[in-house]
């Protein structure tokens, strides 16, 4: 990435690679969630859910990437990385993103029903800061089409 480059670019740019998960997820019948973690401007894990592919409650993207990325350093903590997901984490992910110590979260569209922010908004390491709204329109449409398609 060029040094000159905004933040906001940056989350654009990393936020289309989560879209990309999500559009794999989406692909696979998977609800269309996509996941990246990004430390020192490189992504170094990329997932989607696996909830239906694993018969597993728990694969969620978030749960994924994080599994990934934390194989990728060889060790459990995840400071100084950025997790960009495309839907508001809930709160099981929520809890797993503050163990890891994740040190910034950017999602995509918020979730009212099942998000962190409504449920459990300090779940979330304290340190860590929160973007949201990133390419919001985008994840949310992909979200609504998904499961028109199934009603």
């Amino acid at each position: 990435m060029e040094e000159k480059e905004t933040q906001q670019q940056k989350d654009e740019h990393y936020m289309r690679m989560a879209l990309k998960e999500a559009v794999a997820a989406y692909d696979d019948g998977e609800i269309p969630v996509g996941a990246v973690i990004v430390c020192q401007d490189r992504i170094i894990a990329r997932a989607h859910n696996l909830t239906e592919t694993l018969h597993d409650v728990t694969a969620h993207a978030e749960m994924q990437v994080i599994t990934a990325a934390e194989n990728a350093l060889g060790g459990k903590y995840l400071q100084g990385c950025t997790l960009y997901v495309t839907v508001e984490p809930c709160v099981m992910c929520a809890g797993a993103i503050g163990w890891a110590q994740l040190s910034r979260i950017v999602y995509g569209a918020s979730d009212e029903k099942r998000g962190f922010s409504r449920f459990a908004p300090h779940a979330l390491h304290p340190k860590a800061t929160v973007t949201k709204g990133v390419l919001e329109a985008e994840c949310r449409n992909l979200m609504q089409r998904f499961f028109k398609e199934r009603r």
